[in-house]
């Protein structure tokens, strides 16, 4: 019998991004326009781009949503029927809604949109579930404070297609419903602006309120979901896609992840996932990001284990050195755009699409003109060097 595997869902902030994530294993990304969109921060895309990013993965059969998930004031509906007439007509395969009333205006209107229930929504049980399947709605993505159980529990009482993060940051309160932003910076995080006021650092008091003297200091900052170890499970309960948070993430993070999530998924599916391997991509997984990450509300309430209360460490513990453009099977000579610093002597680690992650020792490094250069110092420069692939 054949069975259609789980969907890996990117993030991306722009097209680039998105390119990156087709490439190293999503099945589809979520894209935010320039309005409507809850990370205002990132660049986003114009409605030319979003159509772009349709047609480009469409093209290799992939899939694109777009959000259009903020809360929404009175004064923030300003263009929005046309806005989802165009998303209509550029054949979005679905968007991701926090707001019934977008239901309402697509029905009125008869427009031709598939709606997700964005996590904004904080779908908490199967009432609701069944309360928006009921107005129509493909899809829902759950709130991150559920357990495995209670995920079981609504897909098993509604038949609703399910969907939950995987991988990436969280949120101190019910999944993005916080207003310290508004509070501490005037940037409203239900519309966009999250100031990532948690993460903070604040002076810690005595019960009189008097400062204490210390080196540290207190937060309010969650730890970073990351499920890899439950994907088996997230899979035979039912779960249909997999979500891995992150559109202002960089396009390494985003191939990182991406491919390290593909090999887990069809790893399982082809019964080659053994404990061996699991260790090796939780690895990755832990290296490709400066924050702690663990698998948060799926077999119990977050402890303080499960936060950053006083005090973390978030140095860099991996560099992205820069992107391989061209490998000549002739010359043998690689040609990279570079990102970070490296030089000749160095041991360094490719990875991509298809092949599987070696090192080498960087031999001696030539800029554009082929003078020798050995230290790469410059962003975005155009470097070669030779590497015998079969040597290695």
């Amino acid at each position: 019998m054949y069975m259609k595997k789980i969907e890996l869902l990117a993030p991306a902030g722009n097209l680039e991004k998105l390119k990156f994530a087709y490439l190293y294993g999503a099945d589809a990304c979520y894209i935010g326009g320039r309005d409507y969109s809850l990370r205002a921060n990132a660049k986003n895309f114009s409605i030319e781009e979003i159509k772009e990013a349709c047609t480009y993965a469409h093209n290799l059969n992939k899939k694109v949503y777009v959000t259009v998930n903020i809360v929404f004031h009175s004064g923030d509906t300003n263009g929005i029927k046309e806005y989802l007439k165009e998303l209509a007509k550029i054949e979005v395969d679905a968007i991701i809604v926090s707001d019934p009333f977008i239901i309402n205006i697509i029905k009125d209107n008869n427009i031709n949109l598939k709606v997700h229930i964005s996590t904004q929504a904080s779908t908490l049980n199967y009432e609701t579930v069944m309360f928006w399947k009921s107005l129509g709605v493909e899809r829902v993505v759950l709130a991150r404070e559920l357990s495995k159980e209670e995920i079981k529990e609504i897909i098993d009482k509604t038949g609703m297609e399910i969907e939950c993060f995987v991988h990436g940051a969280m949120c101190s309160s019910y999944s993005g419903r916080c207003v310290l932003s508004n509070y501490f910076t005037n940037r409203d995080a239900n519309r966009g602006g999250c100031a990532q006021i948690c993460r903070w650092e604040a002076p810690l008091h005595d019960s009189k309120m008097n400062e204490i003297k210390s080196e540290t200091k207190f937060t309010a900052s969650s730890k970073d979901l990351m499920m890899a170890s439950k994907i088996k499970e997230m899979i035979d309960i039912g779960i249909v896609s997999l979500k891995v948070e992150g559109r202002m993430r960089s396009n390494y993070y985003v191939a990182t992840v991406i491919n390290t999530y593909r090999n887990i998924i069809d790893d399982y599916y082809d019964n080659k996932l053994t404990e061996e391997k699991m260790n090796y991509y939780i690895k990755i997984l832990e290296r490709v990001a400066n924050r702690e990450a663990t698998v948060q509300f799926w077999n119990k309430l977050p402890t303080v284990n499960e936060q950053y209360y006083l005090g973390r460490n978030e140095e860099s513990n991996q560099d992205f050195l820069g992107i391989v453009t061209d490998y000549d099977e002739n010359t043998q000579m690689v040609t990279i755009t570079e990102r970070n610093h490296f030089q000749t002597g160095q041991e360094v680690e490719v990875f991509g699409p298809n092949i599987k992650p070696f090192s080498f020792i960087v031999p001696d490094i030539y800029n554009e003109e082929g003078e020798k250069v050995n230290v790469a110092r410059h962003p975005e420069e155009i470097l070669r060097f030779k590497l015998n692939k079969k040597s290695i």
